[in-house]
C-alpha cells in the first residue's frame, strides 16, 4: 500500500482497518464524510486507512480525494454497478485485517468505529453490522413519514443475524478470504450483492453480529422522500430478494422450492397491503394505506421476480 495509514498507539500486533466509502457523483456529500472518517480513524489505537472507491466512469472525485490530503487513498472503480465497487473495496484493502463499508451519503456518530472494533473484538466474530437512521434533507410528505418507509430495525448488541447491508458493515478479511466470497456483479444495478454477499457468509458459518451503538446516520435528499421513490424501493426489496434467494441455490430443485415458496410469500404479500390499504382507506387512516401499499409493492416485487422480471434501481443513463 502506499498511501499513509493512520496510526495509533497500539502495537505491532494491533490490526490494520480499512475504512471503505463508495462514492459515485456526490462531492457535497463526500466533502461532509472525509473529515468525519478521519476523526474516526484518530479516535481509535488501531492502524487506519481510509479508502474510497469511486464508482465514476470518468473518475469524477479523484480531484476532491487526493486535495483532501494523505490521509485517504483513492481507488477507481471503473466498472459501473455497486457490486464492482464492492469487489474493488475488497480488493485495494490489500493486507488489511479488517474491512468497513460505509456509504458516501451517510455520517458515523462519535464512537462508530470503535464500537464496531469493541464488539468484533468481543463476540470474535466473521462480521459486525450496525444501524442506520436516516434523517431527512428536507420534511416528507405526510403520507412518507405514516407509513415508516424509513425505520430500520434495530437489535440488542451481540444478536446474530443471517443477513446484512453494506451501509454500516464490518468484514473480518480472514473470515472472508478462504471462502472466496465476491460481491455478485450480477447484481451490481439491481441491487441485492451485500444481501447475497453476507447471506453467503452466514451460510459457511460466518457468524454476523449485530452493533446496536454503531449508529450510521442516512442524510435522506428530498428526491428520496416521496411515495413514488418509497414504493420503487420496496418493489426492488421484494424483486432482489427472490432474486438473492434463487442465487444461493445450486439444484433445480431447491430453486424450484424456493419459487414456490416466495411466490405463495409474495401473493400474500399483495392481497394483505391490499387489503390494509383499502381498510386504511375506509377508515381514514392513512398509516394503513402507506405500510398497506408499502407491503403489496414488496409482493409485487417477489412475483416479478418469480416471473423474471428484474428491476435495476441502479442503471445508469450515461
Amino acid at each position: 500500500m502506499t498511501a499513509a495509514r493512520l496510526r495509533g498507539t497500539a502495537g505491532s500486533g494491533s490490526p490494520l482497518v480499512v475504512i471503505a466509502a463508495l462514492t459515485y457523483r456526490r462531492p457535497d456529500d463526500l466533502a461532509q464524510l472525509l473529515p468525519s472518517l478521519v476523526a474516526q480513524a484518530e479516535s481509535v489505537p488501531e492502524q487506519v486507512e481510509i479508502l474510497i472507491v469511486d464508482n465514476d466512469p470518468e473518475a469524477g472525485a479523484e480531484g476532491q480525494v487526493r486535495d483532501f490530503g494523505q490521509q485517504v487513498r483513492y481507488h477507481h472503480a471503473a466498472i459501473p454497478g455497486i457490486a464492482a465497487a464492492r469487489n474493488a473495496a475488497l480488493d485495494a484493502s490489500g493486507d488489511a485485517d479488517i474491512l468497513v463499508f460505509i456509504d458516501d451519503d451517510e455520517r458515523p456518530v462519535e464512537g462508530w468505529l470503535r464500537d464496531l472494533l469493541s464488539t468484533w473484538k468481543k463476540f470474535e466474530c466473521a462480521a459486525v453490522v450496525g444501524p442506520v437512521i436516516s434523517e431527512f434533507g428536507a420534511e416528507p410528505e405526510e403520507w412518507v413519514r405514516a407509513g415508516r418507509f424509513f425505520d430500520r430495525r434495530r437489535l440488542p448488541t451481540g444478536t446474530v443475524t443471517g443477513v446484512a447491508a453494506t451501509n454500516n458493515l464490518l468484514l473480518e478479511l480472514s473470515a472472508v478470504r478462504p471462502l472466496g466470497l465476491r460481491f455478485d456483479e450480477r447484481f451490481g444495478l439491481t441491487g441485492g450483492s451485500d444481501t447475497l454477499f453476507t447471506k453467503q457468509l452466514h451460510a459457511a458459518g460466518g457468524t454476523i453480529v449485530w452493533c446496536d451503538e454503531a449508529i450510521v446516520l442516512d442524510i435522506v435528499p428530498a428526491e428520496r422522500a416521496t411515495r413514488q421513490w418509497v414504493l420503487r424501493r420496496a418493489y426492488r426489496t421484494g424483486n432482489s430478494w427472490i432474486l438473492t434467494s434463487l442465487a444461493l441455490e445450486a439444484s433445480a430443485a431447491g430453486r424450484l422450492r424456493v419459487r414456490a415458496r416466495l411466490l405463495a410469500q409474495g401473493l400474500a404479500r399483495l392481497a394483505g397491503g391490499a387489503g390494509k390499504a383499502l381498510a386504511g382507506l375506509l377508515l381514514r387512516r392513512l398509516d394503513l394505506r402507506a405500510r398497506g401499499m408499502r407491503t403489496a409493492a414488496r409482493g409485487a416485487g417477489l412475483v416479478a421476480g418469480i416471473a423474471g422480471g428484474v428491476y435495476t434501481e441502479y442503471r445508469r443513463s450515461a
